[in-house]
């Protein structure tokens, strides 16, 4: 039976080394014309949500043509420092590895479900030459919904228009590191493999009943075998 894997991108597959937050303050900055030294909290929450509760937090009244400025220019800015995130940041521990596994597989399809906007998406994947196992014209991002649970339905409509397949909770694995991704899934119709490789803990991510908790993802074969016990079981 097919398989969808949705990838998380930050702390999942990857970490900008602080690079993120500067490009997004310096976005922001630069579309709203208001300097910033605080962001709103941006762990397992959509770039719509962080982008409209920053400017809350300073009163700045949206014209409405800001946020999608702001996605024009951040993915300008993370592709005009991908040499510095590449310094500072890293793939983490075992991605390409498993990326590489399940792209293997025939009967797997891989892209991504973050809320990052789509043009950023690709540009911190791209730096870290991560999207060659990805097809990521059939993820679900930032910028299609706010509500992060929604991403998934919108992935699985992708991924079934372009393989022909149904996708539905049982073959549909989200793979990522926060409880916002363990409650996405469990929402959006999806299991979850939860990766303790943010800044969510395993307690965490068990407490908020993932269906699965690893520590890393440097157990490929251990990763894969989950996907297959869960269909199995």
């Amino acid at each position: 039976m097919h398989k969808l894997i949705l990838w998380d991108i930050d702390h999942t597959l990857l970490e900008t080394g602080g690079v993120g937050g500067e490009v997004f303050k310096d976005a922001f900055e630069q579309v709203t014309g208001h300097h910033i030294d605080r962001l709103a909290d941006v762990t397992g929450r959509t770039e719509q949500v962080i982008f409209r509760e920053t400017l809350d937090l300073y009163g700045i009244e949206d014209p409405g043509d800001y946020f999608p400025k702001f996605v024009e220019a951040q993915a300008a800015g993370y592709r005009a420092r991908a040499d510095e995130m590449r310094r500072r940041g890293r793939a983490l521990p075992g991605a390409r590895e498993a990326l590489q596994a399940f792209a293997e597989l025939p009967t797997i399809t891989q892209t991504a479900l973050t809320g990052n906007p789509k043009p950023s998406a690709i540009a911190k994947l791209e730096t870290f030459n991560l999207t060659k196992w990805l097809d990521l014209d059939i993820g679900a991002y930032g910028t299609d919904d706010s509500v992060r649970p929604r991403l998934v339905a919108i992935a699985q409509a992708r991924a079934a228009a372009r393989t022909g397949q149904t996708y539905v909770r049982e073959t549909t694995y989200v793979i990522g590191d926060t409880v916002s991704d363990v409650e996405a899934a469990r929402k959006g119709g999806a299991k979850i493999i939860a990766i303790a490789s943010g800044r969510t803990s395993v307690k965490e991510l068990r407490d908020a009943e993932a269906d699965t908790v690893l520590e890393n993802l440097t157990e490929t074969a251990i990763l894969l075998q989950h996907v297959n016990a869960q269909h199995i079981g």
